[in-house]
């Protein structure tokens, strides 16, 4: 009797249904990498985009680490299954660019959908960085941060260090006190040893990593990163790595965790590490620009970002690539993202955003949110601190770290390492070249 109830009521079900039209939602497929709250923050955009409207609904999906999403989305495009959207990692912008007719440009995107969009409403370093030279967007900002110096303010008062470091001879100084003071394995450190020592310093200096605007201006750019200035700097470490007043801590961010215990009280890291310190670390802590040398000419000039950037997959169908638009409209809304940028650390993408949020005064109970901005917007980007884009990014920052490994263990002087580093680079870049064709 049930079962016979059950089917007359399903019966009925089906043909109300046939009786209405049907209102189509077209679904958008989002790759993304964001683990723990990070992919919450996803998952509720999603969410609250698809509430604002009736057509589209984005779908959200979690791909793994970077490299994985990244990898997942090409080998899906060739084989016709990619998602409309991918989260790629800020130094995979020359691979994806190079993936001949797998992207559609965002500048595109939106000029076709009719979505308003003005380049020039993002920050400049962040447009710069995703940007041809010509100014046109091929993907768009999404979460987006820059690397700062974390202090240990606790440590650096019981050291006798009154004011915290502005350059690097100050540094330098400082950890010495430090390590008198009973730090005696690290006076100062830093997550991302290419980032830190070769990428942000180079552009936070006013110098080329680069030929061709760091490749931004073609991928047949030549490395240069071994100049007098990179050799001195790279040679203050390995005096200082001698007696661990400097002591270098890995090519990813594993070593964070030094920050947090304590044990390091200067740290160089990425300014995404905000959330950890602020759950972990028991100590009075805050976040300072990175330090510069003073007698270099130009510094300092301004950061360059990290974190990722949302690419949108070619050969989806218009109606699609519209939803695709309104959803990027909707992510770039003022409100929002002064809202984002305020909850999870996220830097805002748009002038208006920031400006938003330092009129609400929240940077004055949250200082350590605007160090990365200010390093950002320090100076209007150079073709030396405009970003980066490199073939092969990431495998070449393995062989940069690796000649840096070797420099610091005294087995190259800073001279040779970055000679060798630059060499190699140069010749993985010109097997790219030839592929990128």
């Amino acid at each position: 009797m049930a079962l016979r109830q059950f089917g007359a009521a399903a019966a009925v079900t089906v043909a109300l249904a046939l009786a209405t039209p049907a209102h189509a939602v077209t679904e958008i497929q989002w790759w993304h990498a964001m683990t723990g709250g990070n992919n919450d923050i996803v998952n509720k955009l999603a969410e609250e985009f698809n509430a604002s409207q009736s057509d589209y609904k984005v779908v959200p999906t979690f791909k793994g680490s970077y490299p994985d999403t990244m990898n997942a989305g090409i080998a899906a495009f060739r084989a016709g299954t990619a998602p409309h959207i991918i989260q790629v990692f800020e130094v995979g912008t020359a691979t994806m660019m190079s993936a001949t007719g797998a992207i559609k440009p965002v500048y595109q995107l939106m000029k076709d959908a009719g979505e308003p969009f003005d380049p020039k409403a993002y920050l400049p370093a962040i447009t710069g960085y995703y940007s041809t030279s010509k100014g046109d967007m091929l993907s768009f900002p999404f979460n987006s941060s820059s690397m700062v110096m974390w202090i240990n303010k606790d440590e650096l008062k019981k050291a006798g260090v009154t004011e915290i470091p502005k350059t690097w001879p100050e540094v330098f100084e400082a950890a010495k006190k430090l390590k008198a003071a009973g730090h005696t394995t690290c006076g100062f450190s830093n997550a991302w040893a290419s980032w830190a020592h070769i990428e942000q310093f180079s552009a936070w200096h006013n110098v080329p990593i680069g030929s061709k605007a760091n490749g931004l201006d073609g991928f047949d750019t030549v490395l240069e990163f071994n100049s007098p200035l990179h050799v001195k700097h790279l040679q203050n470490l390995i005096d200082l790595q001698k007696d661990k007043t400097y002591d270098y801590a890995g090519r990813a961010n594993a070593s964070e965790n030094r920050f947090a215990s304590g044990e390091c009280a200067i740290f160089l890291t990425s300014s995404g590490y905000y959330a950890t310190a602020k759950s972990t670390a028991k100590f009075d802590f805050t976040s300072a620009p990175m330090p510069y040398y003073p007698d270099a000419k130009g510094a300092p000039q301004n950061s360059i970002i990290g974190g990722a950037s949302l690419w949108v997959m070619g050969g989806k169908k218009p109606e699609e690539y519209k939803g695709v638009a309104k959803f990027f409209t909707f992510l770039s809304a003022t409100d929002r993202q002064a809202k984002l940028h305020q909850e999870s650390g996220y830097l805002p993408i748009t002038k208006a955003a920031y400006e938003k949020t330092v009129k609400d005064g929240f940077y004055e109970k949250n200082p350590t949110l605007q160090t990365p901005l200010k390093e950002l917007t320090n100076k209007e980007p150079t073709e030396n601190s405009r970003g980066l884009r490199f073939g092969n990014m990431v495998q070449m920052r393995d062989l940069w770290a690796e000649e840096l490994e070797a420099a610091l263990a005294g087995k190259k002087t800073a001279k040779e390492a970055l000679d060798a580093a630059v060499a190699r680079g140069n010749a993985m870049l010109r097997t790219f070249e030839k592929t990128a064709k």
